[in-house]
């Protein structure tokens, strides 16, 4: 009898399931560690440094899209308007470029204003995304967070305490600061509302033996608050009003005993008055899309240790998620683009 194994037909080698490596001839030693790595890298795996360029590499690097850690200034990807309808085919290729939808692109591209697609944390990666966007026939920028004017130290943005102004000056007073800045209302030449949202959740934990600690008590806080940036000719630094924060004596009769309602008084206003300034209130619409690249950011902060009685441990913990990062990028953005015109 023969074996069942005989009658199977000879088939040739089996093709593999992955794609082959690369010969050690094609990978790249990185000059900082001395390691190898792929030529479809643009910076090291191993210790982050950018990697040497060879012209094999130059067509073989794929952008990686590795954010900043939190305490990094990033690099962005701008998508400028397209000139025409861009193709499914290219539009595919953008998507799998930038891992984001198909349709994600296809509404990034229709809002014909500048948006960002991607977040990187070399500039050498976000030129590479430039790079491969333009061989598609898209116009993209990369910019640096320090190019938007954005620092660790926050002072780029300057909160306004409260103003006093006549038909034809404005007195800026600064919290937290005596400098006091007088400017023309023809000096405001940008100014761009938005809405700061921030949720806080509390959760205080006892501590026990088990896999998970016994959870004695839970509190969420929402903040929604409506901003407002302006910007000056002779100052690069952005000026914001915040609802909450803001001394409204100067709409004398005018004002009102909501601070929401206030604010929007005061935007009236100052729009009316800064004849040469241009008004840009996209932010809220774009919200949304803007968090495929620059979503909002995320601290856990712990509360500490306390004691609930003999033998008995809680621990707090407090999340907060804000988007006040993601609204003073897009209103740098904005401010930088018009100057750059």
């Amino acid at each position: 009898m023969p074996k069942d194994n005989e009658n199977i037909p000879f088939l040739g080698p089996i093709e593999p399931s992955e794609p082959q490596g690369f010969s050690a001839e094609q990978m790249i030693r990185c000059e900082e560690c001395l390691r190898a790595n792929p030529p479809t890298r643009v910076s090291c795996l191993y210790c982050v440094a950018p990697l040497p360029m060879t012209e094999a590499a130059a067509r073989l690097r794929k952008p990686v899209l590795r954010p900043p850690e939190k305490h990094q200034l990033g690099y962005n990807n701008i998508l400028l308007p397209p000139d025409q309808v861009a193709t499914e085919e290219v539009i595919n290729e953008a998507a799998a470029l930038l891992k984001l939808s198909a349709e994600n692109v296809r509404e990034l591209m229709s809002q014909n204003v500048p948006m960002p697609v991607a977040r990187t944390a070399s500039r050498e990666e976000a030129e590479l995304v430039s790079a491969r966007l333009r061989d598609l026939g898209l116009d993209c920028l990369a910019v640096g967070d320090g190019e938007l004017g954005l620092s660790f130290s926050d002072n780029s943005v300057k909160r306004v305490r409260s103003m006093t102004f006549d038909d034809e000056r404005v007195t800026i007073y600064q919290a937290g600061a005596a400098e006091v800045t007088e400017a023309t209302w023809a000096d405001i030449v940008l100014i761009v509302p938005g809405r700061l949202f921030e949720r806080r959740l509390e959760i205080k934990e006892r501590k026990t033996r088990k896999t998970e600690n016994e959870i004695l008590d839970t509190s969420e806080f929402f903040k929604d608050e409506t901003v407002i940036d302006f910007y000056l000719a002779r100052h690069s630094s952005t000026w914001r009003v915040s609802a909450a924060g803001f001394d409204f004596s100067c709409l004398g009769r005018e004002k009102a005993l909501v601070a929401n309602e206030n604010i929007g008084k005061l935007q009236r206003l100052i729009v009316s008055k800064a004849v040469n300034a241009q008004v840009d209130d996209s932010y809220v619409r774009m919200r949304n899309l803007l968090e495929l690249a620059w979503g909002t950011q995320t601290e856990t902060q712990p509360g500490g240790w306390r004691r609930e009685g003999p033998g008995k441990l809680s621990v707090g913990v407090a999340t907060t998620t804000s988007n006040e990062s993601q609204f003073t990028r897009y209103s740098r953005l904005r401010y930088v683009l018009m100057n750059h015109r």
